[in-house]
């Protein structure tokens, strides 16, 4: 474990990811935008959160709390420096311009016009600092009919299509995915659009704006399904967990349980009808090719269900993986937790905050043998790092105890 009160600073010891040296504001709430700033921290960026006085809105996701602070919050925020400023105060502004003056990136996901209002838009902050990247997530990005629109996950993903392809069959009722997959996404794409954007920038001085958005993260997600309509003309609907275009690749029921398995191209099929001892199924007409088995898939998860009841999940998996066939237990989230190839890959990790003590976390899931990534810190307290990031951007004691004083800034 890593003391998260010393790590991340200037000249401070840390592990060096690819991305150590670059400096990130982050001007971004709940989790689209925070997902970005957490996995550049991971990467190796110096993030500082900016927080208004009472707190990303994320900080009263409650319960559960862990130390009185919001595990939800901590999950979101690691590997970042905070600061809390009141923008309503110009002495707020202004450290806040200062911050973004010898900034590489900015992250923001402020209603439409909120940063021009502050006098902080895009094209002012570039002629102050022609290196800035500056990426902007929203609901629906900032061109098109709906740009003004503010964004939700829910929303999001009804209008990509999503809903329509999630559940568990026909005629049921819309059902959107267990987890946040287009903010989730859409973080994940900022971040890619960053990395990018400052590979350009470090050839060539010159920053460039970054705009994605929760709508478009979702449609990339219905890649398949959105190859199928286009190619039918007939929009796909919920398969529960089978696959639109090959089969046998879902869940069956076993006599304790559920399994995934993914039986799809021919010699796969093959090997697990060796596994479940039904060597007549590969000469039945209706299941020779992926295209008969794809068309008689009600048939077909029928009977191998009734196969597959007749032993346990774990009895299955072991035939399975010596038989060399792709499949796996159906984890609920404390068994994934405690999975050995999820701890190997050091997915869960563990931080000291100051307030929670040893704190868990789901680690960074890109690895480098150069460069490693790594999570250093837990998420700030509200205002932790404020007297910190101020004198590096050139504050003085007596100017940072001021700007406290008045409440243009919260200090831990």
């Amino acid at each position: 474990m890593t003391d998260s009160s010393e790590t991340g600073g200037p000249g401070a010891a840390k592990p060096r990811g690819p991305l150590d040296g670059m400096k990130v504001v982050e001007l971004a709430h709940i989790m689209a935008g925070p997902v970005c700033g957490l996995m550049l921290a991971d990467m190796g960026a110096d993030v500082i959160k900016v927080e208004k006085p009472d707190g990303d809105d994320s900080r009263r996701f409650v319960p559960p709390s862990l130390g009185g602070e919001s595990a939800a919050y901590m999950m979101m925020n690691r590997n970042k420096r905070g600061i809390a400023l009141n923008l309503k105060d110009p002495a707020a502004v202004e450290a806040l311009r200062r911050l973004l003056s010898t900034a590489d990136v900015v992250i923001e996901n402020y209603r439409m016009g909120t940063m021009e209002r502050l006098g902080l838009g895009y094209e002012t902050l570039r002629a102050e600092n022609p290196r800035l990247i500056y990426a902007e997530i929203s609901g629906f990005g900032r061109t098109g009919p709906y740009a003004e629109r503010g964004g939700f996950d829910l929303i999001a993903q009804g209008m990509s299509g999503l809903m329509s392809i999630t559940g568990e069959g026909p005629g049921r009722p819309p059902i959107k995915t267990g987890a946040p997959i287009s903010d989730i996404g859409a973080g994940i794409l900022a971040a890619m659009g960053v990395s990018a954007a400052y590979a350009r920038m470090l050839q060539t001085g010159q920053g460039q704006k970054v705009d994605t958005s929760l709508f478009e993260a979702a449609i990339t997600q219905t890649y398949w399904q959105s190859a199928i309509a286009f190619a039918t003309g007939e929009a796909p609907g919920p398969m529960g967990s089978a696959h639109p275009l090959n089969a046998p690749y879902q869940a069956f029921r076993t006599s304790d349980g559920w399994i995934n398995v993914g039986a799809a191209n021919q010699r796969n099929w093959e090997r697990f009808l060796d596994v479940i001892g039904a060597p007549e199924l590969g000469r039945d007409p209706r299941f020779a090719s992926n295209h008969d088995r794809m068309s008689n898939l009600p048939d077909l998860v029928e009977i191998l269900n009734g196969h597959l009841e007749k032993d346990s999940s774990a009895v299955w998996l072991e035939r399975m993986d010596a038989a060399g066939l792709p499949a796996g237990p159906v984890l609920d989230i404390n068994q994934m937790h405690r999975d050995p190839q999820a701890l190997a890959r050091d997915m869960i990790v563990e931080v000291d905050h100051p307030a929670a003590g040893p704190v868990k976390t789901i680690g960074l899931p890109v690895k480098f043998d150069q460069t490693p990534g790594a999570v250093r810190r837990a998420a700030p307290l509200l205002g932790q790092h404020s007297r910190q990031v101020l004198a590096e951007a050139g504050y003085d004691d007596q100017a940072i105890a001021a700007m406290i004083d008045t409440g243009a800034v919260i200090a831990a």
